[in-house]
C-alpha cells in the first residue's frame, strides 16, 4: 500500500473517530458522564477492554539434582535444529555417562499447545510417550520465528504438566514469545536458553560453537538449578498483568492509562464508559456476560461486553455490534488465526457480504477500505487482536517489520450476479439475503494485476502467474499452494466469465495453470527455506529437487504460458494452488481493470446475527428496514 493511502486511512479512522468523541463529549451535557472534575475539566469513568485470562496455573516441576543416570528428551526440529541438538546430544552425554538421551525421530513432540477444550492428538501422544519411556526432562527448540516458537514451546508446557522439568531454546526476539505462549497456558516460569542471534545466519561452525559456549550451561542450569541463576530467566517480566476492571480520569488521561497499559494501538481511543457500552449492548439479543469462549492465544476468556468495550475504543457506531461479534467469533478459527504471529507479517482483514452491509452503508467501490466505516471497523479488528485475542507486537506477534493496520471490504453481488456468478456466501452454502462475516489475512497487498486484454482465457493466464508470484513468503520459498483471496473489478469479472460460467470454473482452469517449475521452486526453497538452511556438501539442491518432486508430486505439464519463450513444450512442474484455498470476490473500482491477488491464511466465514429488534433498532438511528436492501437479482 502506497503511503499516502495509509496515511489516508489513517486520518479516515482519526476522523470517524473525533466524530464518535464529540457524540461522548455531548454526554457531558446532560449530566449521565462523564463526570466534572473539580477544576471543570470532565473525567471520564471507562471499562477495561481486557478480559481475564480463562485457564487454570499450571505448576513448575521442581529442577533436578543431578542430569547424572537421567533420562532426556532432546526434541523440535526448527531452526537449525539439525545441528544444535547433535551437539547437546553429545554434551550431554560426555559430562554425563549415565544420561540416556531421546531426540525427536524417537519420541516426537507436542506442537502447538491446544486451548481448553480442544484435543490435540500430537500433544497427548507426546505426554504418552514422556511416561512410556519415563523421561525426567525435556529440551525443546529452536524458537527462532513467530509460528515454531509456540509450536515449541508446547513440548515444554506438555512436560512441566506431567511434572517434567523442561527449558526452551529461543533466540534473543522470541524468549518473551516463548514466556507468553507458556503463560496462555498458565505456565509462568517457563525456563529459556537463550541462543545469541538468528540461528540461519550463523555458519555451522558458529552454530556448534554457541551450542557449547552458550547454550549448554544454560540448558543445564534450567534443568537443575531452582531458579537461582540469573541466566535461566524464569522471572516473568511482564506478559501477565493485573486487569483493573474500570479506570478514571480526564479524557487525556485515559488514554494515557490505556496507552501504558497495552490496550491500545497507539492511536487516540474512545473512552467506553458504561453508557456508551450499553448502547452497544441494545444491538445483540446476547446477555453481557454471555461467554464467547477463550479466545488464542493467550486464552482470554472474551464476553459480549468485552466486545461492545473494543467497539467503542475504535470508534464504531452501536450498529455494528453483530459485525463485531461475529469477527470474534472467527478468531476463533484456526485455518484463519493459525499464522496471525508470524513473522512475515500476515495482517488479519475481513470481507463483508449480504444486506447489513449495504444497510450500513460500507463501500465495495473505489478506495474501499479508506472509506470511515470500512476503516472503522478494521480499526476493531487492530484492538481485537490485542486486547481480545492477547496479540503484542514484540511479545507474540513477530512480524519482522511489523503489520498493516486491518482493513474491511465488501463484495459488489450485484455486479457478481450480472455476470453470471454467485457472491461469496451463497457459495459457502448461505442464502442470498444472509449477511456474513469472512475473516482472512494477507501476506501481500496493493500490488495489483492490470489486464492488458478482454480475452478471458488470457487473463485466466495473468492471474495464474500472478498466484505463482505471489505464493507464501518471498519467491514462493514456503509452501506454494497457500490460500489466496482474488479481489476482481467488475470489468474484469465479466470478461472472465464469457470463458468461465461460474467461480469454480475459473478455479479449477487456474489450477490447470498455475504451476511452478520444479527447478525454480526447488531452488527457492532451498536457498530460501523459511526455517533451517541446508548444509550443501551433505544435501545438495540436487538432494532437495528430489525431495521436492516426491512432497509435492511434480508431473510433466505443459509449459506455463509465461515461459513459452522457453521454447519448451513441456515442463516439470508442481501445483502452485490447490481446490478449497481459493475466494475469488467481485469489489473495488468498477471503472478499473484490476485483479489484487491476496495469499494469507485461511478464511473463516460466519453468519451476522441480528438481534429480533434490528429494524426497529435501526429505524431509531435513522436506517430504513433491511428488507429494503436484499440483493436485487438482474
Amino acid at each position: 500500500m502506497k503511503l499516502t493511502a495509509i496515511v489516508a486511512s489513517t486520518m479516515l479512522v482519526a476522523s470517524t473517530m473525533l466524530l464518535a468523541l464529540a457524540a461522548t463529549a455531548a454526554e457531558c451535557r446532560d449530566g449521565t458522564c462523564p463526570i466534572p472534575a473539580g477544576d471543570g475539566e470532565a473525567t471520564f469513568t471507562a471499562l477495561s477492554p481486557v478480559p481475564e485470562s480463562a485457564v487454570m496455573p499450571v505448576k513448575p516441576a521442581p529442577r533436578l539434582k543431578s542430569l547424572d543416570g537421567k533420562t532426556i528428551a532432546l526434541v523440535g526440529g526448527s531452526f537449525m535444529a539439525n545441528v544444535t541438538h547433535p551437539e547437546l546430544k553429545r554434551l550431554i552425554l560426555a559430562e554425563y555417562p549415565t544420561a540416556k538421551v531421546y531426540v525427536l525421530s524417537e519420541i516426537g513432540s507436542a506442537g502447538p499447545y491446544p486451548r481448553p477444550g480442544v484435543v490435540r492428538r500430537a500433544k497427548d501422544e507426546f505426554q504418552r510417550k514422556l511416561k512410556e519411556f519415563k523421561v525426567d526432562a525435556v529440551v525443546s527448540g529452536n524458537g527462532g520465528c513467530g509460528l515454531c516458537t509456540p509450536k515449541e514451546t508446547g513440548s515444554c508446557i506438555a512436560a512441566e504438566v506431567l511434572g517434567i522439568p523442561s527449558v526452551m531454546i529461543a533466540a534473543p526476539g522470541f524468549v518473551r514469545q516463548a514466556k507468553s505462549a507458556a503463560a496462555s497456558a498458565g505456565l509462568m516460569e517457563l525456563r529459556i536458553a537463550e541462543y545469541p542471534g538468528a540461528f540461519a545466519s550463523h555458519t555451522r561452525e558458529e552454530l556448534v560453537a554457541n551450542t557449547r559456549k552458550v547454550l549448554w550451561p544454560q540448558v543445564k542450569n534450567a534443568l537443575t538449578d531452582e531458579c537461582k541463576m540469573e541466566s535461566v530467566k524464569c522471572k516473568m517480566a511482564d506478559v501477565v498483568q493485573q486487569v483493573n476492571h474500570t479506570v478514571s480520569g480526564t479524557f487525556a488521561e485515559i488514554q494515557q492509562i490505556f496507552l501504558d497499559s497495552g490496550w491500545t494501538d497507539g492511536l487516540p481511543i474512545v473512552p467506553p464508559t458504561e453508557k456508551a457500552v450499553a448502547e452497544f449492548l441494545r444491538f445483540t439479543d446476547l446477555p453481557p456476560e454471555h461467554s464467547l469462549g477463550a479466545i488464542p492465544p493467550v486464552q482470554r476468556g472474551v464476553t459480549v461486553r468485552h466486545v461492545a468495550v473494543n467497539g467503542v475504543m475504535a470508534g464504531c457506531p452501536p450498529e455494528f455490534m453483530p459485525l463485531l461479534l461475529a469477527y470474534v467469533e472467527a478468531m476463533k478459527d484456526g485455518n484463519f488465526r493459525r499464522p496471525l504471529a508470524s513473522t512475515h507479517a500476515w495482517t488479519p482483514y475481513c470481507w463483508l457480504n449480504g444486506p447489513v452491509a449495504r444497510q450500513l452503508g460500507f463501500d465495495c467501490g473505489q478506495g474501499e477500505i479508506n472509506e470511515p466505516k470500512n476503516a472503522v471497523l478494521g480499526r476493531f479488528i487492530n484492538l481485537a487482536m490485542l486486547n481480545l485475542g492477547g496479540y503484542r507486537v514484540k511479545e507474540n506477534r513477530m512480524g519482522t517489520f511489523g503489520y498493516l493496520m486491518p482493513w474491511c471490504l465488501v463484495e459488489d453481488e450485484s455486479a457478481a450476479l450480472k455476470v453470471g456468478w454467485k457472491p461469496w456466501q451463497v457459495q459457502r452454502g448461505y442464502s442470498i439475503d444472509d449477511s456474513t462475516l469472512t475473516a482472512a489475512s494477507s501476506i501481500n497487498w496493493g500490488n495489483n494485476l492490470v489486464p492488458a486484454t478482454s480475452d478471458g482465457r488470457r487473463i485466466k493466464d495473468m492471474i495464474a502467474w500472478d498466484a505463482v508470484e505471489k505464493s507464501q513468503m518471498a519467491v514462493a520459498s514456503g509452501m506454494p499452494c497457500t490460500y489466496r483471496a482474488f479481489f476482481i473489478t467488475e470489468g474484469v469479472a465479466r470478461d472472465l466469465a464469457k470463458d468461465y460460467s461460474s467461480k469454480d470454473e475459473l478455479c479449477r482452469a487456474l489450477e490447470d495453470t498455475a504451476r511452478i517449475p520444479l527447478r525454480s521452486r526447488a531452488f527457492a526453497n532451498y536457498w530460501g527455506n523459511p526455517g533451517s538452511a541446508f548444509d550443501p556438501e551433505r544435501y545438495p539442491i540436487a538432494w532437495h529437487e528430489r525431495r521436492i518432486r516426491r512432497n509435492e508430486k511434480s508431473e510433466m505439464t505443459d509449459t506455463p504460458p509465461w515461459l513459452a519463450w522457453t521454447g519448451a513444450e513441456e515442463m516439470e512442474t508442481v501445483p502452485a494452488m490447490s481446490y478449497g484455498k481459493s475466494a475469488f470476490i467481485v469489489t473495488g473500482d468498477p471503472s478499473r481493470n484490476k485483479v489484487l491477488t491476496v495469499p494469507g491464511g485461511g478464511f473463516a466465514t460466519i453468519k451476522i446475527a441480528l438481534p429480533k429488534a434490528w429494524d426497529a433498532l435501526m429505524s431509531e438511528r435513522g436506517y430504513k428496514p433491511i428488507g429494503e436492501f436484499r440483493c436485487r437479482r438482474p
